[in-house]
């Protein structure tokens, strides 16, 4: 009998930071423009509380469950109700 070894590091998900790639990269953007945009030392302070809450929530949405935000987008494509179609192919 053969076996063939699965590596963890193809089946794991890529994340920054400890949260998901793409919700830490556009939180990081929006604190940056938020922080830098002002020009004032409010906005930079605002920047940096939304920069760490926002990491805090990625983070804790990662160790509940690393695929949470692929699971809600695919969630909010889905409709509420789906109409009763045949195909052609149908007799």
């Amino acid at each position: 009998m053969r076996t063939v070894v699965i590596h963890e590091s193809l089946n794991r998900k890529i994340l920054v930071m400890g949260g998901d790639r793409e919700l830490v990269m556009v939180s990081a953007l929006i604190a940056i423009v938020l922080g830098v945009g002002g020009t004032t030392i409010i906005s930079g302070i605002t920047g940096v509380v939304f920069w760490v809450a926002s990491l805090f929530i990625f983070q804790n949405m990662a160790k509940k469950d690393p695929q949470m935000f692929q699971v809600w987008l695919r969630h909010r494509k889905q409709q509420a109700y789906y109409p009763a179609r045949s195909t052609p192919f149908s007799k």
